[in-house]
């Protein structure tokens, strides 16, 4: 059996109200593991803190970092703004504005307006039909 699991051993069937002897007492060995031992209890009380972390960063939320990257809708303030203002504009300005704006391109251009055309009239009247059936078919 080794030297330290007969030490745990032995603190474990310990008195409970007796205490611990100072650590100088207890430990008497001295060397280059009595150093090391030193230096990893020193350690010790930082282990807490996150090595992922450069020195001064502050580790920041994911939830926060995405509601501040998350787009915002501004459809309900912008329908307002619009709303809000009751001046139309002449519809000529309009036009003149959209007309600048278009490009040169012929997807660009709106479809010609077609003119409707009037049904002509006829150049012959009802007598005439009248007369012209008498004549072709011999109908008083």
């Amino acid at each position: 059996m080794s030297a330290s699991l007969l030490r745990r051993g032995l603190e474990l069937l310990e008195a409970p109200g007796r205490g611990k002897a100072p650590p100088g007492v207890q430990r008497g060995r001295d060397g280059p593991s009595a150093a090391g031992a030193a230096r990893r209890r020193k350690r010790a009380p930082e282990l807490g803190r996150n090595k992922a972390t450069i020195k001064g960063r502050v580790v920041k939320s994911a939830i926060e970092e995405y509601h501040k990257k998350k787009a915002v809708n501004h459809l309900r303030a912008n329908l307002q703004y619009m709303l809000k203002g009751r001046f139309v504009a002449n519809k000529a300005i309009t036009e003149q504005v959209l007309a600048q704006n278009r490009g040169r391109k012929s997807k660009d251009q709106p479809p010609k307006k077609v003119a409707k055309k009037k049904p002509e009239g006829t150049v012959f009247t009802e007598e005439d039909f009248r007369k012209f059936e008498r004549e072709y078919f011999g109908r008083p």
